[in-house]
């Protein structure tokens, strides 16, 4: 090829041709360098007739500065680029960009710099420089990142570094990660497991697309199912990618995948080092990455040798990324297997609506676990009518839940306290004027952290100190908690029982994999008698002495109006549920509820899930809704409330009037101002015969708004705030 057309990695920008210098290669998926005005960009080659057509002589082409030296981007990966970008109404190189690495990755190998501690103690010990040294045992990694972790500046590091408390260390930045065995410790099976197990290995030695949902209980040991699977890939001289819905699942992960491989997996999520990204991206491309584990946005990576791929906690809502590429890396996942030709498995307790809809249709294939492994039971389930039994004033623990606690303390069995609530409480007022805490930049209340003593905007990350005095009338030690938080619950549990050892389970307390492990470490080693969570700790965790599960408020994740809202209740009580009794000693679990009929609290009570499901299923049929209509949200945005407004205005104007299709709207959105921005939205209902994303793009694309104005698209929205 002498002529090329780039997909540049600018949104701004469309296609552009360039001339190839004599004497360079290319082919399509080649990543290059090319001159754009004074300025360089990165950009991919791309089949021409996939692009938009240029109308430029080959005479006032510009030659490409350089053909980078990693492997082009397969055919397979442009495909699923294309298609996310078709699908998701997003642009092409937005898409295309989650398949990169650093620039560093890109350009070679080589060594880096890293510095850790040596544990030598600066005579001139400041308090920043003490902090810094409290906070980076055990670091390794280059001067900059040392200093966001330990949260001081670089000038302080440096200072480490010229009294030699910091040393350098050189690193190669390509060296090779372990090799897996698949054969180091292979498990004892069930029947039901050795079946599956044999069914995902035969399919990877088979190869071609083959869509699996393994649906089994809590504790049926699904991951040893898939995990024959993954040795299969393995021994074959496959990759696998396995995603997982939070980075604090990784940890529990990643020992269960050391005690079967003997080596731990390779990570890619968000926490990494700049270096071990690098290191990990270069060894994906080149093969030598075995089993990566990943956060969702692993799918997108340029694999070299993809045989498998693993969705665990398939239900989960995090696979929805909802800024930017607004893509759900579930549904994706499935696509990229059928386009590289492979199979893939959906492991969920509590299967998406949408994905039993598909297995019943026969499109997947379901591989069931109906019991749970070496002899569990599945937990008693019990109502607790809040009515009935209501807790005492200003606490928020049943006298059963009380009981049930009290009873497991004096057997020295553990306790999980469950309510998808961070912090003390969802609100903060003043008793003598009434003066609410709010949020500057979003249409959400202040949450009180009396751990940290701050108050936080959950949404956009503003804090502030917890005050003395109301900023608003000035009288002293007057503010007021509404509602409990997880922090709060715990309180309520010292307070009754002061000797309970009691750990508060959230994204703040968790927030590193060093804690994650450190906390699976103290309940597993009985240090620990009662945790109290959010859903961070409703799903992976495998804690044999936890006997008790308590869900403090089963009515929360019904308010609101979501159409997923019962179906998400559903999957977390079931899924906190599945924590009690995993081991020898049966399990128990109370739900306290104010409406003990509702259809999701009385499906959990008998353990009817197929009812549960059928009822959902009707009600979105009904509805149009998933996975029987297609539903996509646009939302306008600007830090100029008319202006957002104007532009919604004008959007709903020219919304188009076809069968099949309905358009509502626009109306400020319920989360109306979020991080300085005015929000107003519009929601499409259509039938699934409804090419819906070329009518969306006509729309949008017969309009002009003001800079300041964003309209974001999202298909398939989970969620409508």
């Amino acid at each position: 090829m002498r002529r090329v057309r780039l997909l540049v990695f600018n949104a701004a920008l469309g296609p552009l041709d360039y001339r190839v210098p004599e004497g360079a290669e290319v082919e399509y998926g080649s990543l290059v360098i090319a001159p754009l005005g004074p300025r360089q960009v990165l950009g991919v080659v791309w089949e021409p007739e996939r692009l938009p057509a240029m109308d430029v002589p080959d005479a006032r082409l510009r030659p490409l500065l350089e053909v980078l030296p990693v492997p082009p981007l397969s055919a397979p990966l442009r495909r699923l680029i294309e298609w996310t970008s078709d699908y998701y109404c997003a642009p092409l190189a937005a898409v295309a960009r989650m398949a990169l690495g650093s620039l560093a990755a890109l350009r070679g190998g080589g060594t880096t710099t890293e510095y850790r501690l040596t544990g030598t103690v600066p005579a001139r010990l400041t308090p920043q420089r003490a902090a810094a040294i409290d906070a980076l045992h055990g670091e390794q990694a280059s001067l900059r990142e040392l200093a966001e972790r330990a949260g001081v500046s670089d000038g302080v590091l440096r200072g480490l570094v010229g009294v030699g408390a910091l040393e350098p260390v050189t690193v190669d930045t390509d060296r090779p990660f372990p090799p897996a065995d698949p054969g180091h410790a292979a498990p004892d099976l069930s029947d039901d497991q050795q079946a599956a197990a044999q069914t995902f290995a035969a399919a990877v030695r088979a190869g071609g697309f083959q869509p699996f949902l393994l649906d089994g209980v809590t504790g049926s040991g699904k991951t040893e199912c898939y995990f024959e699977g993954v040795a299969a890939a393995i021994e074959a001289g496959k990759q696998v990618l396995v995603l997982l819905p939070e980075i604090a699942l990784t940890q529990n992960f990643l020992r269960r995948f050391e005690a079967r491989f003997g080596v731990a997996p390779v990570l890619w999520h968000s926490s990494l080092k700049a270096s071990e990204r690098r290191r990990a991206w270069r060894a994906i491309v080149r093969g030598d990455a075995q089993v990566i584990v990943g956060a969702r946005s692993a799918l997108f990576l340029p694999y070299a040798r993809l045989g498998l791929i693993v969705v665990d906690e398939a239900h989960e809502v995090s696979f929805k990324q909802d800024d930017g590429v607004r893509y759900n890396a579930r549904d994706v996942a499935v696509i990229r297997a059928k386009f590289e030709g492979i199979p893939v498995i959906l492991a969920s307790a509590t299967p998406a609506l949408e994905s039993m809809q598909l297995a019943e249709a026969g499109v997947y294939r379901r591989i069931e676990l109906a019991a749970r492994y070496g002899g569990a039971e599945l937990p008693a389930i019990r109502i607790v009518d809040l009515r009935e039994a209501q807790p005492e004033r200003q606490h928020w623990l049943s006298p059963p839940l009380v009981k049930g606690l009290k009873d497991r303390l004096l057997r020295g069995e553990q306790s999980l306290l469950f309510l998808n609530r961070r912090g003390y409480a969802p609100l903060t007022l003043c008793r003598n004027c009434g003066y609410r805490f709010q949020c500057p930049n979003c249409t959400a209340w202040l949450v009180e952290h009396r751990l940290s003593r701050r108050l936080a905007c959950h949404h956009c990350g503003h804090e502030v100190p917890t005050p003395e005095a109301c900023p608003e009338c000035g009288t002293p030690d007057c503010m007021v908690a509404c509602g409990p938080g997880v922090e709060r619950i715990a309180d309520e549990v010292a307070e009754r029982f002061p000797e309970a050892r009691v750990a508060v389970v959230t994204s703040d307390t968790l927030n590193t994999p060093g804690k994650v492990g450190e906390f699976v470490e103290n309940v597993e080693n009985k240090l620990i008698d009662v945790i109290v969570g959010t859903q961070l700790v409703t799903k992976g965790y495998h804690f044999p002495e936890l006997t008790l599960v308590g869900v403090i408020d089963a009515d929360l994740g019904l308010e609101g109006g979501d159409l997923r809202a019962g179906e998400r209740t559903y999957q977390q009580i079931a899924q906190v549920a599945g924590r009690a009794g995993r081991g020898e000693k049966p399990g128990e679990v109370l739900i306290q509820t104010r409406h003990p009929t509702a259809p999701v609290i009385a499906a959990l009570a008998s353990g009817d899930r197929d009812a549960f499901y059928d009822a959902e299923a009707e009600s979105r049929r009904e509805a149009g809704a998933p996975p029987f209509g297609r539903w996509a949200a646009i939302i306008v945005s600007s830090e100029d409330e008319a202006e957002a407004r104007d532009a919604a205005r004008a959007l709903g104007g020219t919304a188009p009037r076809l069968p099949d299709l309905m358009v509502l709207g626009p109306a400020p959105a319920p989360m109306a101002l979020l991080r300085g921005r005015y929000r107003y939205r519009l929601l499409v209902n259509a039938r699934r015969s409804v090419q819906l994303q070329a009518i969306i793009r006509d729309w949008l694309g017969a309009l002009s708004f003001p800079s300041g104005v964003r309209v974001a698209v999202d298909v398939d929205p989970y969620s409508f705030v």
